[in-house]
Formats: structure tokens, C-alpha cells, sequence
């Protein structure tokens, strides 16, 4: 039987930085929220402020950067039709035959497109495709990665297509 010896080398986690990472999973989690409030909205109609009411008061809700949940729906519900009418000329299929849960991840993903210049687009699509595969249809993600990816070609064009950056600035290949 084998057995583990101790390091000789202390482990560094200099590079990390554990407030970044759990401000990011905050983040990840008010995006689900955000989800689930959008998707209870196309099925149960309501005022964004008392579904945003329901949901903040949720056990949940305590792992969620609030301010973000708070901002995603209230810039999301009232400018849907706006948010349609970019699906639909992205879009092979019309917004109002989507799937509920596809069609909130969209608006998601298109609101921080649009809106959350500061976001890099990988983070908006991965995000979206994350929320897609965890909550949707079988195949939905490959769906909503096809249409976030145009979207992210239309709406940044200086940013799309670029190599990733490493983190001592050189180029990924």
C-alpha cells in the first residue's frame, strides 16, 4: 500500500484571489435567479418588482450578489419586447415558440451582451450555456450557443474572434 508523503514544496495561491472567485459564483448564482424569476414571469404574468420580491426573500438568495439579481431583472422584464424583437432577427425561430426556460437564458445572455460592455463575451455565452444545459431542454444550449454567438459577433465586433489572453499577457493558442 502506497503512501502520501508530504509536499516538499508549499502549496502557493498567490495568483488566486478567493474574493474575485466567490464575488464570480455570486454572480453565477444571481444569474440563475434572475432565470428563475424570468421564466416564473412568462408563466405566471406578474410585476417584475413583486416576482424580484419573492425571489430575494428566498433562503436561497443569501449566495447571490443581490444588487446584480436586482439590476439583471429589472433591466430585463420591462424591455423584453425589445429583446424579442433582437431574437427574432438572430433567430430562426420565432421568440414566441421557444422554450420558457431558453427563451429567459437568451434575454440573459443578450441583456449582458448588450449592456455589461465590461463583461467579455465568452463569459456572457458560457454563462448562458451553463444556465441552458443545468435548466433547459436536451439540446437547448447548443441553441443558445449558436444564437449568442451571433449575437456576440453583431453586437462586439472588436472583441470577438480575439485569442484569449494568457495571464502573463501572451496569446493562447
Amino acid at each position: 500500500m502506497r503512501r502520501w508523503r508530504p509536499l516538499k514544496w508549499p502549496i502557493c495561491c498567490d495568483v488566486w484571489n478567493l474574493e474575485s472567485v466567490s464575488a464570480n459564483r455570486a454572480r453565477s448564482f444571481a444569474r440563475r435567479l434572475a432565470l428563475q424569476a424570468l421564466y416564473q414571469m412568462q408563466i405566471n404574468p406578474r410585476s417584475w418588482q413583486d416576482t424580484y420580491q419573492q425571489f430575494a426573500e428566498d433562503p436561497e438568495a443569501e449566495r447571490v450578489d443581490r444588487d446584480y439579481f436586482r439590476e439583471l431583472v429589472a433591466a430585463i422584464a420591462p424591455n423584453r419586447e425589445a429583446l424579442d424583437a433582437r431574437l427574432t432577427t438572430l433567430s430562426e425561430i420565432p421568440p414566441l415558440e421557444l422554450d420558457p426556460i431558453e427563451h429567459a437564458v437568451l434575454w440573459l445572455g443578450l441583456h449582458e451582451l448588450e449592456d455589461r460592455p465590461e463583461l467579455p463575451y465568452r463569459v456572457a455565452l458560457d454563462e448562458a450555456v451553463q444556465l441552458a444545459k443545468q435548466f433547459g431542454a436536451t439540446d437547448g444550449h447548443k441553441y443558445v450557443n449558436a444564437v449568442l454567438d451571433r449575437a456576440a459577433k453583431e453586437l462586439r465586433p472588436d472583441e470577438y474572434g480575439k485569442p484569449i489572453a494568457s495571464p502573463v499577457g501572451q496569446p493562447l493558442e
